[in-house]
């Protein structure tokens, strides 16, 4: 008996198979990566420790004061160092710590030749017991050179500890391994969903095959090999039978089509209606509980509360006035603007709420801006949800900076208004959905300000986009193709 194996499983298998191997490779890589730049960081720590100890020990090498130097070695040998080798202008030790002393290998062989110049270097690497146990150690070994000799004083070898290295390649390692686990969890739960989304329609095609062979309308009946008259009914009813199933199909279409349409028109209209049928009961809601706040034996602490109602009523009337604009597809009124202007005249109706919390706006336009074919009053929401945005991340004292001018972008001029504040900022996380609909970093936010202008801005033919800032703060960089020479 053959193993029946489902489409599900196939593709659950393939996919999965897929993503594990996608994602053992980038976890692969990525494993290396870090274990290079730890390996080089290691390299580099230790080339500088050991000119580090060369420079410190350099006058007791010129006196040759042996005594000094093992004082030091002494001194110094701790954590990941673990040992020092200091050897005279012969290459012979004269200084090394107690732990390595037992290690004649490791003492008297000297990484550089005898007539080492200044700047050379030695390296190696070996396996050495130390206390009791195996530890892999990188050698490094700098000449000592005094800056009025050209002759060399001798040499110092350090053995840096691979050990703590090892052990953050493994930390990696087991991060990357739960990255892996998981990535491979996320590829069979995905492979299972898509499967079923790719055989419930097949499920489903076998299902109705199986209806039809158990006598459904639109079943035929088996025409006889001969030409006789029963083959010719046999015939006739087969064509019958398709021709009401065609007729009953096309009238079953008709009616989901005008089903559909109504359920479209419907859609329709209570998209137009709905902030009409809301904020009807919430003007009523609204006007009674200001009444009550009104009333002169209305208790203290009842106030409060009506004070916090009215609130979530605002915010309820400012989403659906957002909402609105949002959807709303309207025609833009174009005239010729001299684009500083709409600029201007959008700083002064938020000037008196930067005052107040002392924000200073610091505006430079270059001279000669050629005007654009705008719709002033959408250009002006534009420029006031930024500068709005703007005014909420500032603190006290905080400025914003405005400048136009114009600019080559995509093979053509543009008049770009670049909008900055030392706030913040934007975190990297919010930057690629920071104008989605929606999409919002503040706590009273509704997030559709910002989609809504780049609907405008887009409207005009221009763009608005994120803009680069050095230090901290943000950056919106607004491009208004300018009207075109008649």
């Amino acid at each position: 008996m053959k193993l029946k194996i489902t489409i599900t499983t196939r593709l659950v298998f393939w996919i999965t198979l897929l993503v594990l191997l996608l994602v053992g490779a980038m976890l692969f890589v990525i494993q290396i990566r870090e274990a290079k730049i730890l390996k080089d960081e290691t390299e580099e720590r230790a080339l500088i420790q050991a000119r580090y100890v060369a420079d410190a020990n350099l006058q007791s090498l010129v006196r040759q004061d042996w005594t000094a130097v093992q004082r030091y070695v002494d001194d110094h040998v701790k954590e990941d160092l673990a040992y020092i080798v200091v050897y005279d202008r012969q290459g012979q030790p004269q200084a090394a710590n107690v732990e390595v002393r037992p290690h004649v290998d490791v003492v008297a062989a000297s990484l550089l030749p005898e007539d080492a110049l200044e700047g050379e270097t030695g390296s190696g690497a070996r396996t050495l017991s130390l206390e009791g146990r195996p530890v892999r150690i990188l050698e490094r070994e700098v000449p000592a050179f005094s800056p009025q000799s050209v002759l060399r004083w001798g040499s110092v070898k350090i053995g840096i500890s691979l050990e703590p290295m090892y052990a953050r390649v493994r930390e990696v390692q087991k991060v990357l391994l739960l990255i892996g686990l998981g990535g491979f969890v996320l590829g069979i739960a995905g492979a299972t969903v898509l499967a079923r989304r790719i055989t419930r329609p097949l499920q489903r095609l076998v299902e109705g095959t199986i209806r039809i062979a158990r006598g459904d309308f639109s079943q035929s009946i088996a025409i006889p090999a001969g030409r006789d008259e029963v083959g010719d009914l046999a015939r006739s009813f087969d064509g019958m039978t398709a021709q009401l199933l065609r007729a009953r199909e096309q009238t079953e279409e008709a009616n989901r089509k005008l089903v559909q349409h109504e359920k479209l028109a419907s859609i329709g209209r209570m998209a137009a209606t709905i902030a009409h049928e809301i904020r009807n009961p919430l003007t009523s809601v609204k006007l009674n509980i200001q009444k009550m706040a009104e009333e002169e034996g209305l208790a203290d602490a009842v106030r409060p509360h009506l004070g916090l109602s009215l609130e979530g009523i605002d915010q309820i009337e400012r989403f659906i006035k957002e909402l609105l604009n949002f959807t709303r597809v309207s025609e833009l009124s174009l005239e010729r603007w001299p684009l500083d202007q709409i600029v201007e005249e959008s700083v002064k109706v938020v000037r008196e709420v930067l005052d107040q919390k002392g924000i200073v706006v610091e505006r430079s336009c270059a001279p000669g801006l050629p005007p654009v074919l705008a719709d002033a009053d959408k250009l002006r929401q534009v420029f006031l949800n930024v500068l709005r945005n703007a005014h909420e991340a500032l603190e006290r004292g905080g400025r914003i900076g405005i400048a136009c001018d114009t600019v080559r972008d995509g093979g053509r001029t543009m008049v770009r208004v670049r909008i900055t504040d030392d706030g913040p900022g934007i975190s990297e996380k919010d930057k690629p959905n920071i104008f989605e609909p929606f999409y919002t970093t503040k706590p009273s936010g509704f997030g559709l300000g910002l989609a809504n202008a780049r609907k405008i801005v887009e409207q005009h033919g221009g763009s608005i986009a994120i803009g680069r800032k050095r230090g901290r703060g943000s950056a919106f960089v607004i491009l208004i193709p300018p009207e075109e020479a008649p």
